[in-house]
């Protein structure tokens, strides 16, 4: 019941949030998927999947540093799972509560949608983050089956390691783009 009661509240706030937030935190979304997504894949291409695996490793937290910077000081972006690969990237207790909501909805057939969030000052949206590009299967799907050298070499980068397993449609995490809120 209190699952229930949270989802709704979570729902019933994201309904009623200011729509310029949520349309900003789409274009942020975008515009940082567009950037590592098109980085890993010209990586991928180029490469293959562990030079790709290497270079997310190695460039994937500036990359968002750098879609962040783009739009100013007002707003920081980030990625957060409840399965990370990156523990910089896990998912706080708080956020966790937000993660595990979308989850209860996705298990159940409702497609999650951004959820909007005021607090402390700040506007913060959670925008469900789910797999759709064959590419991001290659390093989250069933790796240790499917390319061993490839998990050896995740085992290698990231020891605690979570991230696998997804399959396409899968909901991996959310991006969450804060905002200062704007004074009246």
């Amino acid at each position: 019941m209190k699952k229930l009661i949270l989802t709704s509240l979570i729902v019933a706030t994201s309904v009623f949030a200011q729509n310029d937030y949520n349309k900003k935190a789409n274009e942020v979304s975008k515009e940082l998927l567009k950037t590592l997504g098109g980085n890993l894949k010209k990586e991928l291409k180029s490469n293959g999947p562990v030079s790709a695996l290497k270079y997310c490793s190695a460039n994937a937290y500036n990359l968002t540093e750098k879609v962040s910077k783009k739009y100013g000081e007002k707003i920081d972006v980030k990625r957060i799972s409840l399965k990370p690969r990156n523990p910089a990237n896990s998912a706080s207790k708080d956020e966790a509560i937000i993660l595990k909501s979308m989850e209860e909805m996705y298990k159940v057939g409702v497609k999650p949608k951004n959820i909007i969030q005021e607090k402390d000052g700040k506007v913060i949206v959670y925008k469900p983050l789910i797999i759709k590009k064959k590419a991001c299967i290659i390093c989250h799907g069933d790796v240790a089956k499917n390319k061993p050298k490839l998990a050896k070499e995740i085992k290698n980068l990231y020891p605690a390691d979570k991230a696998t397993g997804y399959k396409m449609g899968d909901l991996r995490g959310a991006i969450v783009v804060t905002f200062e809120k704007k004074e009246k």
